[in-house]
């Protein structure tokens, strides 16, 4: 992990995905932008409805359009992947961008072994034979820790445990040699000492592969263990965005600070965030967090979601640290979310920044 900005390989801008149900249009994913660097890890970081999972799967547009409706712009490399045809995108999505997701048993074939599974996703995007294809295969089952490849090579899926399986799935995204890794929660579903030994591989082959990782979690313990940067998202909006140890150290949104606060062995007493998530199909004026913030005032609920206002870091090479809230903006108070911290953390004053209504 480092504190510096790397060269772009994703940008995502005014990011919005929607879905027309009975009940209304769901604001999934509404004007979330971020970027992620090249050889970065960027964690996507909320609650569950917070908008990670939906906002990572438009990014190649895996969302199924209708009901869904992506709109916005994502550029790889430079390139708009929203004006890609469905075969220029094919192309991109499974090679230079994989996909690793929480539940390695549903993104397995449970009739076919293994090692052909693997074998044919090698095959997609090399033209090798499969003799080449079967040894790049036990290369990639090796590298990822499966015990004895050659021997698991010809099991079946039911044969592996969760976090075997779960290496699996992603010595298949490692096939094609990708620019950038996309995890959503790949450890959820695994005990915490597995999950501590994907960690640690992800961290590896993000080296070795000269690879970029784009990471979606609930955990900040997980956040804390490799991430570069931080996005925080609420609602579908992004609160908070700021360098990882940034973030912990002087976490400037309400939300942001009420998560940390979730964590046991900080400050003492774990607590919970009271009250639910607002109603996607109608989501209230103002910031998106208002109603569960104990530093709401009357400008939280007017208008649209606060711009995006910079952080001082005391650092001018820092990592951009930038928040959502009207207490960072003109005429705002720091202070009054930051408290004990108002004096290091908001030294420099408020200043406006650049960002949209997110």
């Amino acid at each position: 992990m480092s504190g510096t900005r790397r060269d772009p390989l994703l940008d995502v801008e005014e990011l919005r995905t929607r879905f027309r149900t009975d009940e209304g249009v769901v604001r999934a994913v509404d004007g979330v932008s971020f970027s992620v660097g090249r050889g970065e890890t960027v964690c996507l970081v909320g609650e569950s409805g917070s908008g990670k999972t939906v906002a990572s799967e438009s990014i190649t547009r895996l969302i199924r359009t209708p009901p869904g409706e992506i709109r916005g712009t994502v550029r790889f490399e430079g390139r708009d992947l929203a004006t890609l045809s469905d075969a220029e995108l094919t192309e991109i999505r499974g090679g230079d961008i994989a996909h690793v997701f929480q539940n390695p048993q549903g993104a397995l074939n449970p009739v076919y072994t293994v090692g052909w599974q693997l074998v044919e996703a090698v095959r997609l995007h090399d033209e090798v034979t499969r003799r080449e294809a079967r040894d790049r295969a036990l290369e990639l089952l090796d590298r990822v820790g499966i015990p004895d490849a050659t021997t698991r090579f010809d099991d079946y899926p039911h044969e592996f445990s969760g976090g075997m399986k779960q290496r699996v799935v992603i010595a298949m995204a490692l096939a094609s040699n990708p620019k950038l890794l996309i995890a959503d929660e790949p450890t959820t579903a695994l005990d915490v000492t597995i999950q501590a030994q994907i960690l640690r591989l992800l961290v590896e082959l993000q080296d070795e592969f000269d690879m970029s990782i784009l990471l979606i979690t609930h955990d900040l313990g997980v956040v804390a263990e490799v991430a570069d940067r931080v996005v925080v998202l609420y609602a579908g909006k992004v609160m908070e965005t700021a360098g990882v140890y940034d973030l912990f150290d002087r976490p400037s949104h309400p939300y942001t600070r009420a998560l940390l606060d979730c964590l046991p062995g900080r400050g003492g007493r774990m607590r919970s965030i009271g009250g639910t998530l607002p109603d996607p199909t109608d989501p209230p004026p103002g910031c998106r967090f208002a109603a569960r913030c104990p530093h709401a005032v009357d400008a939280c609920t007017d208008g649209e979601q606060p711009p995006q206002h910079a952080v001082s870091t005391g650092d001018e090479h820092a990592v951009a640290h930038e928040v959502s809230c009207v207490h960072f903006g003109p005429g705002g108070d720091p202070s009054v979310v930051l408290g004990e911290r108002a004096e290091t953390a908001g030294s420099d004053g408020p200043a406006t920044g650049t960002g949209g209504d997110d």
